[in-house]
């Protein structure tokens, strides 16, 4: 299996307290959210994070840092990049 790294100096790092609190650095964006279910692009690959009652509570693009609240039941990553022809097909497929 192949080991990911970021790229020098540019981390990538979840911590996720009670399954309902969640901090994250290494995000470039966030392409869609509700209350069941948010989608970011990070340094290492689109990350799903579906549950119940999903906030953002902080939201710090200029320097990559999300922090979100609710139930969380999934944290799921794609090497599909945005943007690309996978990407967009991927994105078909996850809002049909």
């Amino acid at each position: 299996m192949e080991e990911r790294q970021a790229p020098a100096g540019q981390q990538h790092k979840i911590i996720l307290s009670n399954r309902s609190h969640c901090s994250l650095n290494g995000v470039t964006d966030i392409l869609s959210f509700d209350v069941n279910e948010i989608l970011l692009e990070t340094r290492m690959g689109m990350l799903m994070v579906r549950g119940k009652d999903l906030h953002v509570n902080r939201l710090t693009l200029e320097k990559g840092e999300v922090d979100l609240s609710g139930e969380i039941d999934l944290l799921q990553y794609s090497d599909m990049k945005k943007g690309s022809g996978q990407g967009e097909s991927f994105l078909r497929r996850l809002f049909r």
